[in-house]
């Protein structure tokens, strides 16, 4: 079965990808240099999978070690690459960090790519391309705003960087997967969101206030035009992401994509507001949830759901899990990871 590369690998979306990748049949190598992740991940996988992946601790910013990989694994079919900077408030205050790390990890990567016979490539891309969207549910057609953050502008300026590299390298087919807002843990609860410090995101914050981790949840306003006054995300189960990557990729693999640059959303299509994701935390774990109103965080946009039918119809992918099962699985691990310390 085909070699494909995943970089970032051992990170939350990446960890579940290898695993669908595996279980597809795939032989998968990671790239991760364990900045914002941890080695132990590898035996989560594996013993999911029954197989451990290869993996090489690499940092992409080096481009020697870069070209000295595709030397060693000039069988790579194909790439998914996620590893990158993610968080929007450190992207403000560190923009070099962001620019240097996310976007010149990804010229590397494609350098090499260019010299390979035929690559696919699949890009970890992100609903802040679209900033706050004129018209709700966000199609892949609506336009890409001036963006809020470094983090979200690197996204732009690498979606960009592909589509321009596509249009000269035919060899290169490519596919930018823009995400909405991923949750939970694999139902093994062998692997999940493991944040390094204090959580960015809404989901491991709820966990960890829930297990005493943390005093309490910040709620950022509760006076937006929602119907409850607070924000609204498309919040989509970690594992249906994962296996929209893995029929991503096999849409290039078997030629199956119109153009050599494709974008997909990839979310539920529905929206979910801070506090409904809160009381769905509080009907899976039977705790109450210790939480305030507090102002309004600079950069939040109000609300943002996906159009899901390019990815429904092209891809013949649809998310199968709701959010009290991903709330559920997010607490489990939580538990778990708890329970082991």
């Amino acid at each position: 079965m085909d070699k494909i590369l995943v970089t970032g690998g051992l990170g939350f979306i990446g960890s579940h990808t290898v695993v669908e990748l595996q279980e597809a049949g795939y032989n998968v190598v990671i790239i991760d240099d364990l900045s914002n992740s941890s080695e132990k991940v590898l035996g989560g996988i594996t013993a999911i999978t029954g197989k451990k992946p290869i993996f090489e601790k690499i940092d992409l910013k080096e481009k020697t070690d870069v070209e000295a990989f595709f030397k060693k694994h000039n069988d790579v079919k194909g790439v998914i690459h996620f590893a990158a900077s993610k968080a929007v408030g450190e992207s403000v205050k560190e923009p070099l960090l962001y620019y240097e790390n996310n976007i010149g990890t990804l010229v590397y990567l494609l350098k090499e790519l260019k010299k390979l016979p035929g690559a696919s490539f699949i890009f970890s891309s992100s609903c802040t391309v679209y900033g706050q969207a004129d018209e709700l549910p966000i199609t892949e057609s609506a336009p890409v705003k001036q963006a809020e953050s470094p983090y979200g502008n690197t996204k732009q300026i690498g979606e960009e960087i592909i589509r321009d590299t596509c249009k000269v390298v035919p060899t290169l087919k490519a596919i930018a997967l823009r995400y909405f807002n991923p949750i939970g843990a694999h139902a093994s609860t062998e692997i999940g969101e493991l944040p390094i410090g204090v959580p960015q995101n809404l989901v491991p914050f709820i966990t960890q206030t829930g297990i005493g981790l943390r005093e309490e949840l910040s709620v950022f306003g509760d006076d937006y035009p929602t119907p409850d006054g607070t924000c609204i995300r498309d919040y989509i189960h970690v594992v249906d992401l994962a296996k929209a990557h893995v029929v991503a990729l096999q849409r290039l693999l078997q030629n199956n994509n119109k153009e050599s640059y494709e974008t997909f959303n990839l979310g539920t299509g529905k929206g979910s507001s801070v506090l409904e994701v809160v009381q769905s935390f509080e009907r899976v774990s039977g705790e109450k949830l210790n939480y305030k109103i507090v102002g309004k965080r600079e950069g939040d946009i109000i609300s943002a759901y996906a159009d899901t039918n390019k990815a429904n119809d092209e891809l013949g992918w649809k998310t199968k899990l709701s959010l009290d099962e991903a709330m559920l699985s997010a607490w489990k691990w939580e538990q778990k990871v708890r329970a082991k310390e």
